[in-house]
């Protein structure tokens, strides 16, 4: 396991494991907490709660509703650290109590199954390959209504060209579209905005003429994108970026052509590792300004950037006062 270097994991880490070493001091003096394993199945159930007047039989009988190994197939090895101390037959009386066998906190008991007709051997309770599965035919698939293939053959009715695999392909571009712009504000060539703020495909253009629609997107683009997008904003100014209320300083403002659909960008140092870029555009690799870190760094939208009293976020401080909280 590779070492912990961040300081805030470490502090936290330290926090959850502090009590460790006392984890069974506020137990009553005749609480015993043992942990119960099975011969025949890889589940283990830890850290059962017992009374050391509980008789062995009580013991057998929580042991059998666990595993299903009914208390006369039940050879019990008492183990501590490993090794057995003492084992516990199926015919061993069972009205002993536990308290006799001076089971220390966090003791195994093992169950060995001694039925060689158990339900529970050869992986019948866990072994999920065993169970038998219901398959279809193809045939009895192809006469089923609302699936899959019934919503393909139908698409397919309606145009001739329609394919799943190119649905499927533009479905998952449409996707990562939105992805990318909702995280960056980058947006994928071939993908607009629209009025509502939605990320879509753009609508091909008939014989090289703009429609009505299309020159109201545009025009849309150009208020959305153009110098008024950023009027509200300055360099160096602390701001906090939607979507994810990322928190940093502002480090550029400006045109990048070559970004999305060009227009105005506002670049932004992150405080937190979560952006796309150090302040280069990969597709020019011209770098616009100067983030510590590959991920400290992102291109906006001016819609998405508001500037103000936005201080950087103290984690620790806010486990501090998650402590608080009932």
């Amino acid at each position: 396991m590779a070492a912990i270097k961040n300081e805030d994991l470490l502090a936290l880490r330290s926090y959850i494991v502090a009590a460790d070493a006392t984890q069974y001091s506020s137990l009553a003096s005749s609480t015993l907490v043992l942990d119960l394993t099975h011969s025949n199945l890889h589940q283990r159930h830890a850290e059962i709660r017992f009374d050391a007047r509980d008789t062995v039989d009580e013991l057998r009988r929580r042991i059998h509703q666990k595993t299903g190994t009914p208390p006369h197939s039940q050879h019990l090895q008492l183990k501590s650290g490993g090794a057995i101390y003492h084992e516990i037959p199926p015919e061993c009386e069972s009205g002993r109590m536990l308290g006799y066998y001076s089971l220390p906190l966090g003791a195994n008991v093992h169950c060995i199954d001694v039925d060689p007709h158990s339900s529970s051997s050869g992986g019948a309770y866990e072994d999920t390959s065993l169970v038998e599965k219901y398959r279809m035919t193809d045939e009895e698939y192809d006469r089923r209504k609302g699936t899959l293939r019934d919503w393909g053959r139908s698409k397919k009715e309606e145009n001739p060209e329609f394919s799943l695999r190119r649905h499927a392909r533009e479905h998952a571009e449409l996707v990562e579209a939105r992805r990318l712009y909702r995280e960056s504000g980058v947006l994928k060539n071939g993908f607009e905005v629209e009025s509502s703020g939605n990320v879509v495909r753009c609508e091909d253009v008939n014989n090289g003429e703009s429609t009505t629609k299309e020159i109201d997107k545009k025009s849309n683009m150009e208020l959305e994108f153009g110098p008024d997008s950023i009027i509200h904003l300055s360099l160096h100014s602390r701001c906090q970026v939607q979507p994810g209320s990322r928190r940093g300083e502002i480090a550029f403002l400006g045109p990048i052509d070559e970004l999305g659909g060009g227009g105005h960008w506002v670049g932004v140092i992150l405080d937190e590792p979560m952006g796309k870029t150090d302040g280069t555009v990969p597709a020019s690799g011209i770098r616009y300004f100067e983030a510590p870190g590959l991920n400290r760094g992102g291109f906006f939208r001016g819609k998405n950037v508001m500037a103000g009293d936005f201080p950087e976020i103290d984690i620790m401080a806010e486990l501090e006062d998650s402590e608080d909280e009932l």
